[in-house]
């Protein structure tokens, strides 16, 4: 029997969470919710869906869906995912996971309640070059991780558009900024490549204090736009982050990292993707070149979509999506999961300690 999948938001969850969960084996998508009924009813027709919904909680408690795709301000989606664990339901959740650290261990405590799979919607570590990436440094191919820097730095506000949909990141109390949206996703992904962090010093504040629109009207946001972050990890290694959505002329995506025996970089101009995202290696004695990134790591048999495939982050992300559909079948785990979603929050917790105290945290401290 098909898993039967409900999603929740005909924005981004139709525009690239449904190709993607269409894309895999053993699951249906039946129902789209948004707000309004008159909205449900137009996306469900517009999308060939069988069911609409207008409330999140009563698609939660519908027996004839298995998992809830979570899209939504964090604010608003924290009691959705809330309701969804209640009724023993697998969730895909948006990231940031949660609006803020209460709402993060409320949401741990009922996913360890329910026995249900949890996955969220940070797929770097199934992006091609990050994948690599991963393999080399596992083969040694820098030696030990010595030092690096990591950016996520975009340019969403500096020319702000009337019809950007993300226009609400303005407002405080939706449990977003940078560091939290931006940063979350590069948190993930240097968890991923490099371990468990031990403690962190961070500045976090808002450096554009108008969003000037053509029209000479303005939005005066009330949430931070850069943050820059000290991460010294249980291994030893030290790296700097630095997160804006308020970079002029944006550098994008950079991880790079050296070891003893040399160096690797993973960039993209801006949000990363299958294409996009590009590795470069070298050692010492060498110089930088770029890496070829083998066809394992940009197909999968049982995806009917690949790297080149639109909208681009459809193939990663039915990745993610096919490994929590294995690990509801037991054969499996899902990535990134709501155990490592905790540890994100409190690596955004600990900024937030930091920054407000002007002083290093311990991550053992965050409770």
């Amino acid at each position: 029997m098909p898993l039967r999948v409900g999603i929740v938001s005909a924005a981004w969850g139709a525009f690239a969470h449904l190709p993607a969960w269409r894309a895999i084996a053993g699951v249906e998508v039946t129902a789209i919710c948004t707000s309004r009924e008159e909205t449900a009813r137009a996306a469900a027709d517009r999308l060939g869906l069988p069911r609409a919904f207008w409330n999140a909680e009563q698609m939660c408690a519908d027996p004839d869906i298995d998992i809830v795709d979570l899209g939504t301000r964090p604010s608003v989606r924290l009691p959705m995912v809330l309701a969804a664990l209640a009724h023993g339901k697998h969730v895909y959740n948006a990231s940031p996971h949660a609006p803020d650290w209460t709402g993060a261990k409320a949401i741990d405590a009922a996913w360890r309640g329910s026995g249900a799979v949890g996955v969220v919607d940070a797929f770097a570590q199934w992006l091609p070059a990050h994948r690599q990436m991963k393999a080399m440094l596992d083969a040694g191919h820098v030696g030990t991780p010595l030092g690096g820097t990591c950016h996520f730095n975009l340019s969403l506000f500096n020319a702000p558009n009337r019809q950007f949909p993300y226009n609400w990141f303005a407002q405080a109390g939706q449990g977003v900024s940078a560091v939290r949206n931006n940063g979350s996703h590069a948190l993930y992904m240097l968890r991923h490549l490099f371990g468990p962090i031990a403690e962190l010093v961070a500045d976090d504040r808002r450096i554009l204090e108008q969003w000037r629109f053509p029209d000479g009207d303005s939005i005066t946001p009330q949430t931070n736009d850069l943050a820059n972050v000290i991460l010294r990890f249980e291994s030893g290694l030290v790296l700097q982050m630095q997160i804006s959505w308020s970079m002029a002329l944006h550098d994008g995506w950079v991880i790079d990292v050296f070891g003893e025996k040399g160096r690797l970089i993973a960039s993209s101009p801006t949000f990363p993707t299958a294409r996009d995202c590009l590795l470069r290696v070298g050692q010492i004695g060498g110089a930088l070149e770029d890496v070829a990134i083998p066809d394992s790591f940009r197909t999968a048999p049982d995806i009917m979509l690949d790297w080149q495939s639109e909208p681009q982050p459809s193939f990663p992300m039915a990745l993610s999506m096919r490994a929590m559909v294995e690990a509801i079948r037991s054969r499996g785990q899902g990535a990134p999961d709501f155990a490592e979603a905790l540890e994100i929050e409190r690596l955004q917790e600990a900024i937030r300690l930091s920054s407000g105290e002007r002083r290093w945290v311990k991550l053992a401290d965050v409770l």
